[in-house]
């Protein structure tokens, strides 16, 4: 039976509606990219690789279209709309794949650190509050994104479209406020920090780039599934490439960038410093409405992979327990508490976002580095260069992690250790 029958049959028997055109695929794949991240790593990977970053920002780019296209090959083959987890599995069984989800899930947990102390700078900037307002800020958009997960408020594909257009907007704006000011001296010494720091720069942006397989929950709905999903893909590529190098630029052409605060500020700072603080508050408004929004999509998204993992003995088994309304409350709770041990274990040792983002960071590109090996021996041999360009690129960024690599190892290790406590007699008797 070919690709296209199985593909046809499954959206039969789901009852899916192909109703997605090339352009609402591109609003869509392009809100799974486009996140609040962006509007903090612009300053932080200047600060680490100096102008230079341009060249992380390209690679982190280039490495999107086999990451892309992987996943979207996956689906046709594997004819399931699953995640990463799900095809690691597939390809090297269930214990990989339970760790996978695990180096997932810890990646999308912590990043709800990430995401609302990016917010609170914002806020405590606009209100000229001490710096400790930001943790406090970042708590309270935590705590109300989590108030709606519990109660099972989810944002619809209309409203993640209009967040990501929000950031593309603030972004834009960044790149033509800053045109007048960027001066080519700026892009001078070029590499300060040579290669390392371009490398340490890359691997901070997968972050920014995590994303890239959500064209997998999508593929059965599209009109044209081959040619929707591929002219989608290609499409988004190149709109996040021009937003995320226009944004990098501006940033090392104007200077704006150096310590801590400005790395972190530095896209608000440069429509503050071109249009006054009335620029800053609105600028600050739609910030908290963009890490709002993104903290909210992504408790419902990481605390649906944990109430799997806890189903299948990889968490502890009450996080599998559903509430009110089906909802994983315990899940939701789970990764809340993780995005919130992060905010206070910030303020108390003085670590910024800047700092926790490497957790997420390093960990992703220990998950589409695992991906891309799964994708080799998933797909047939007509279609194995691309994963294996994705496994050689994503390969690069990894010497580069290495003072790092306890933090994956870590994962794995408490991984299986938690399996081994929450195995069900059932799965001791079937073997995994």
């Amino acid at each position: 039976m070919t690709v296209e029958r199985d593909r046809a049959d499954k959206t039969a028997a789901t009852g899916l509606r192909r109703s997605i055109g090339v352009g609402q695929g591109v609003a869509l794949y392009t809100s799974a990219i486009l996140g609040a991240g962006v509007l903090i790593l612009p300053g932080q990977a200047a600060a680490m690789a100096g102008p230079a970053s341009i060249l992380a920002w390209i690679f982190s780019c280039l490495l999107g279209i086999p990451l892309a296209f992987t996943f979207a090959l996956l689906v046709g083959e594997v004819g399931d709309a699953g995640g990463v987890a799900t095809y690691v599995r597939l390809a090297f069984g269930s214990t990989v794949g339970g760790i996978v989800g695990w180096l997932y899930f810890i990646a999308g947990a912590v990043g709800q650190t990430v995401v609302p102390l990016t917010g609170g700078y914002y806020l405590a900037h606009a209100m000229a509050l001490p710096g400790v307002w930001a943790y406090i800020f970042g708590a309270a958009i935590l705590l109300v994104a989590y108030a709606a997960n519990m109660q099972g408020m989810k944002l619809s594909g209309r409203v993640q479209i209009v967040l990501a257009a929000a950031v593309a907007v603030i972004l834009l704006a960044a790149i033509f406020l800053a045109i007048p000011a960027i001066r080519w001296s700026a892009f001078t010494p070029f590499a300060p920090h040579g290669i390392e720091g371009v490398g340490s720069a890359a691997v901070l942006l997968f972050f920014a780039f995590a994303g890239w397989e959500a064209i997998a929950h999508l593929a059965e709905e599209f009109h044209d599934a081959k040619r929707g999903v591929w002219l989608s893909t290609v499409i988004t590529i190149g709109v996040v490439s021009v937003l995320y190098i226009g944004a990098s630029i501006s940033v090392i052409g104007t200077r704006t960038y150096g310590d801590a605060q400005t790395n972190r500020l530095s896209i608000g700072l440069i429509v503050h410093d071109r249009l006054g603080f009335s620029a800053a508050v609105a600028t600050a408004v739609v910030a908290l409405i963009i890490c709002l929004g993104t903290t909210n999509a992504f408790i419902a998204g990481i605390s649906r992979l944990g109430y799997a993992l806890a189903r299948e003995g990889w968490l502890p088994r009450p996080i599998a327990r559903l509430g009110r309304n089906d909802q994983p409350r315990m899940a939701i709770t789970a990764v809340t508490a993780v995005g919130g041990a992060g905010i206070f274990v910030g303020y108390l040792f003085g670590y910024g976002a800047e700092t926790i983002v490497i957790i997420p960071s390093t960990l992703c590109v220990y998950v589409y580095l695992v991906a891309m090996a799964a994708a080799i021996a998933i797909l047939p041999r007509r279609a194995k260069w691309l994963p294996i360009v994705g496994l050689v690129l994503t390969a690069v960024a990894v010497p580069f992690t290495i003072v790092h690599a306890w933090i994956p190892v870590t994962v794995a290790v408490v991984a299986l250790v938690v399996r081994r406590l929450s195995r069900r007699p059932e799965t001791l008797t079937a073997g995994t």
